[in-house]
């Protein structure tokens, strides 16, 4: 079986969330954001920040779960597995913040190579912020640019997804992986 990872991804204020747990009650598996987690384990063990305190090993933590995720999908036993973000995400926030980071990053983006990437964009209208999410949306703006950037310099042909309901969008992300 020939397995297809596609990628979901987007900065903050994109419906990103709603996207992929709609695709999953259409019963695919997706590969959860590993972010969040992350940072709430960080938390239990009284950094409150990880990812302001120490970038680099949040980085390092964030990678090393999507390689593991990249890698379990080969025992998953189904054609297409969705992933909440891939690996060029984390190069492309390092970028966004200035955050210098080793060659095994770079060289992780080049190994791990998804089938798809769909890109959702910013919008304003549905912007909030929460404990988990610090950005205001100039920034999530920005991260979009680098998210663009960060994929298409690894070879990628991004499908920006349109924005619309969530069903509209799942059923655009389904009908174009059809004729892919």
């Amino acid at each position: 079986m020939n397995l297809e990872r596609i990628v979901i991804t987007g900065g903050p204020s994109t419906g990103k969330t709603s996207v992929i747990e709609k695709i999953e009650r259409e019963g695919f598996f997706c590969f959860s954001e590993i972010s969040r987690e992350i940072t709430l384990e960080a938390r239990e063990q009284g950094i409150p920040q990880l990812f302001v305190s120490d970038p680099l090993l949040f980085s390092e933590r964030i990678i090393e779960g999507r390689i593991r995720q990249f890698q379990a999908a080969n025992q998953m036993g189904r054609p297409m597995v969705f992933f909440d973000r891939g690996i060029p995400d984390v190069v492309a926030y390092m970028d966004c913040f200035g955050q210098p980071y080793g060659d095994d990053f770079i060289e992780s983006c080049k190994k791990y190579k998804y089938d798809h990437i769909f890109l959702l964009p910013p919008w304003k209208e549905i912007h909030e912020s929460d404990n988990e999410r610090y950005e205001n949306f100039e920034e999530a703006e920005r991260i979009h640019t680098f998210l663009d950037k960060a994929y298409t310099n690894y070879g990628y042909k991004i499908i920006p997804v349109p924005k619309e309901t969530v069903e509209g969008r799942v059923t655009f992300i389904l009908n174009k992986l059809k004729r892919l």
